[in-house]
Parts: structure tokens; sequence; C-alpha cells
């Protein structure tokens, strides 16, 4: 047979598409030619397609092989094409009965030596083959836990193509070589358990911080905690995930397939991300690594991978501020569309900001400031490398004071995370069933429209912050992340709605001072 087809996935971002592979075995000078938009990882598969096949026994004909990616005008990266492409082309020569690989998608990439090894975005490209109607998958062995994921898909994982190869034309299968790749030996013992999560009962003192951490992981809401080094700002942000719920089905495999496409679930047992993800990208991170990007089809960076889970920016101000304002618009949208000269690649991006900052450079500048050796316009400049309109989209602002020696001699042991993260989920489900029939899930998602709509709260509830909009102390934005803070103030007291209270510990915990912020105090 001269002409012959197989089925692959190229994925876009998250947006898979099906990829028809095409092998014409013709006359004419060896060559073997692969077009259809490949990058050059895909455009390298004709030589480890080739070398592979006569590795496994099954050599191609001295001919003119020409591969097609079709449709041509979608762009195709990576190396997870090249078991599609020697199954396409050992078909064409004959080797593989053609009605044995059709209705089969193939993920994968070839070893010179034949063995089919892990990519990097198989949960995504297998929901875009079951959205495509494909029912059968092949895929490596190491992902077949990933690929499993996605119901109604029956999934089978190879080590070798010629396991492959014997499997489709009914042979017996062949015989393991004596000496795998070294690369493929596992740890029969698998990957080291991972550490226990931190305890929020290990942080001394900071009765306000821990109570603002508490309302963030309630509602939702982006964090900011300014204090000098070492009063604990990181040890409460590290905290964060672990009082957060376990991620529903549906989120557990938006995140997992982020990750997947991230290459960050190869060596993992259980291939399902069920936990909150918690990113802490270093102050040095470029806007590529924190938003994502790279040549051709563009990566997700550490903003798409804490989808669902904590972005931590410790030492905020000294980001690139690029980096800072590329923030902006995820905030708002929770989701980053990336457009590069190959196409745009869509991620989510619905993440927690927790931002730590330092009063000044040297980080004395604390009570009195006496210690503080900042120059004035130094001071200027530090406090204005976060920009107003970031800043403005983060609900909760909370000072963190150092630790005094009283009062680590007088400290009662703290909460524990476990105490605290179950009013955390009583005060997440009451908001979800509030915000049910709005297709929301956090007060942190409340917008606008509803808080002056369906969830306005009375005037008299409302009054002073009405007055500091009018003044112009408030922005109507900010107005909205302070009454945002007020329901999950209410959430976690039990309260049906918000009250004159409610509000003003939230326009505290937003850093505002009210009346009725007075009076929370």
């Amino acid at each position: 047979m001269a002409l012959a087809r197989a089925l692959a996935v190229g994925l876009v971002g998250l947006d898979g598409h099906l990829v028809r592979v095409e092998a014409d075995i013709s006359a004419g000078l060896p060559a073997f030619v692969v077009v259809g938009l490949p990058d050059a990882s895909l455009h390298e598969a004709k030589d480890r397609v080739r070398a592979a096949t006569a590795n496994a026994g099954f050599g191609l004909p001295p001919r003119r092989i020409v591969v097609n990616l079709s449709p041509a005008t979608l762009p195709k990266s990576g190396s997870g094409f090249d078991l599609a492409v020697a199954v396409a082309v050992l078909t064409a020569a004959g080797v593989v009965p053609p009605e044995a690989a059709e209705g089969v998608a193939h993920l994968g990439e070839l070893g010179l030596d034949g063995s089919v090894r892990a990519v990097d975005g198989v949960l995504p490209a297998v929901l875009a083959a079951a959205r495509a109607g494909v029912r059968r998958v092949v895929v490596p062995a190491d992902a077949v836990a990933e690929a499993e994921l996605v119901p109604g898909v029956s999934v089978r994982g190879v080590h070798r193509l010629a396991e492959l190869v014997a499997d489709y034309r009914g042979d017996p299968p062949p015989e393991a070589p004596d000496l795998p790749d070294p690369l493929e030996v596992a740890d029969p013992g698998g990957p080291p358990p991972a550490p226990p999560a931190p305890d929020l009962a290990d942080v001394v003192g900071q009765v306000d911080a821990r109570a603002a951490l508490e309302v963030a992981a309630a509602g939702a809401h982006h964090l900011l905690m300014t204090g000098p080094p070492g009063a604990g700002k990181t040890m409460l942000a590290a905290r964060l995930p672990g009082l957060l719920p376990d991620l529903d089905e549906e989120e557990a495999l938006e995140v997992t397939a982020v990750h997947s496409v991230a290459g960050a679930l190869r060596g993992r047992r259980a291939a399902l991300v069920t936990r909150p993800p918690f990113e802490d990208p270093h102050h040095t991170a470029s806007v590529a690594s924190v938003v994502g990007g790279g040549t051709g089809v563009p990566r997700p960076g550490a903003v798409s991978r804490a989808h669902r889970g904590v972005l931590f920016l410790d030492e905020a101000p000294e980001f690139d501020a690029r980096v800072l304002e590329s923030l902006r618009q995820p905030l708002e949208s929770g989701e980053l569309v990336l457009h590069r000269a190959r196409g745009a690649a869509r991620y989510p991006a619905r993440f927690q900001l927790v931002l730590a900052a330092n009063p000044c450079p040297c980080g004395r500048a604390t009570g009195r400031g006496l210690d503080c050796t900042c120059t004035p316009a130094a001071r200027r400049r530090y406090a204005t490398r976060l920009s107003g309109p970031l800043l403005d989209r983060v609900d909760v602002r909370v000072a963190v004071h150092a630790v005094t020696r009283a009062q680590v001699a007088d400290a009662l042991p703290g909460e524990s995370t476990a105490v605290v993260a179950a009013r955390v989920r009583t005060a997440r489900a009451a908001a979800a069933e509030r915000l049910r029939p709005h297709g929301l899930r956090t007060n942190g998602e409340l917008r606008g429209p509803l808080l002056r709509g369906p969830l306005r709260l009375p005037p008299a509830v409302t009054a002073d912050l009405d007055r500091a909009l009018e003044r112009g102390a408030l922005s109507l934005r900010g107005l909205d992340r302070v009454l945002r803070v007020a329901w999950t103030v209410a959430d976690l007291r039990g309260a049906a709605a918000p009250d004159r209270d409610d509000v003003g510990r939230a326009a505290v915990l937003r850093g505002l001072d009210t009346p009725a912020a007075g009076s929370a105090r």
C-alpha cells in the first residue's frame, strides 16, 4: 500500500486538534520529507522514525517517503507525533495492516532503539481526541495513568514500537531487550513521598495576619503582606494552600491538563492533581517564565501552573515591572492568551495572588523607623514599584509586624491548619451555594453588577463606603473589592449577609480609614 493514514493530536496551548498523518511511498530517489507546518523538533522526526523502525526490525524501503500533517495550516510542535508518523509509514510500506490502526490516536516520542518515550500534554491531547470522537488511543507506558483520567477512552500503553507493530499484525509479542534503556529504569520505590504540608500552628503570634490569611483563603482574595524581614510573611504564604479545599473533579482536570503541558507530571505515580498548586518564582524570573512564552507555540508559565492555586511573589517590589504589570490582565479575566507569529495559545490562570514586601529597601522602616538607612528618594522609588492599578486589584492588605520577645515568651499555640481549613470549607460552601445561580464559586469572583444588583446591601450598611467613593478616597473597583471581602467576613461568621461591622472589618483589611473601619477595630 503506497498511501496510509494514522491519527495524532496537535496542541496549541490547552486546545487540542485531531491531526491526520498521511504517508505516501513512491518511486524516486530515497528521501523522507515531512510537510504541514512542523517545527524543528517535529521536522527531525524523520530521522528518529527511520532509525527506530530499522532497530525494531522493520526497515523502511529505499524510496521517496512524504509525510503530510493535516490540516496543514495548523502549527505543529513537539516530538509527540513520532509514533503516529511511524505507524503511518509502516502501514504505507505494508508492514501494518491498514485496518489495524484505523480510528486510533497515537501519542509518543520514539527513541533510536525503537522505544516509546513519554511526552508532555498527554491529558489534554486525549481529551481533545475524545471530543473528536476517538475512542482508542496508544500512549507511552509511562503515561497510561494520565491518559486513563479521560472517561470513555480505551488506553493502550506501549514500551516499544515493535510491541505495537506485533499487536497490530496479530503476532506474538516480542521479547523484551536484555538491557533496558538506563533512562527508563524507574526506582522500584517510586518517587519520594511529598514532605508534609507546613502547619499554621508553627506561626508565632501574628494574630491579625493569621486572620487576614483566613479571610483570603475563604474568599479566594488576593493578599498583600507588608513587614520587616523575618516577621513571618513567607511562612504565612506557604501555609495558605493548606487552608484551601481540595479541587473538585472539574478543577482537578483543568489543573492537571496545565501541568501536563508544562511537563510537571513526569515521574508522578498519581497523575491527577487534587490539591491547589503553589508557585513561588524568584524575583529574578523573566516575563516568559512567569507569564508563559517561548519560541513557536508558547508554553505555560508560573501564572498558569498556579491555576486554582496560589501564586506567591516574595520580595514583590524586586520583580521586573513588566512581570508585575503583566499580572493585571489575568487577575481580571482568569486566563492568558499568548500571541506569537505561529499562533496564539490560551491557558487558564485563575490563581490567588499573594504579594510580600518590605517597608523599604533595607526593611527596617518600621515603628519610628530610626534604624532605617534608606534615603527618602529610595523609599519613594521602592513604594512605587507596586503600581496603583496592580494594588487596586488586591483585596486584602495586612501589615505583618516583627514578633517581640514578650510575644514569643507568652505565645499560646495558635490554631492548626486543620482547624482553620474547616472554617474555610464551611465559608466557601456557603458562598458557592449563594453564587451558584450566577455561575460563580467564590466571593473573589464577584463583579460590580452583582454587588450592585442581586447582592446589593442596604444603604445603611454601605453608607461610609459611599461617602469614601464620593470624596475620591475609594475607586469604584476598590468599593467592589471591599464588598467582596465583607461577604467573606459574613460567611466566616455564618451570617446570611454582611452588616456594618463586617463592612468595617473589610475596610480595615483593605487598608482604608472610614468610620465603619474605626468601629470594626
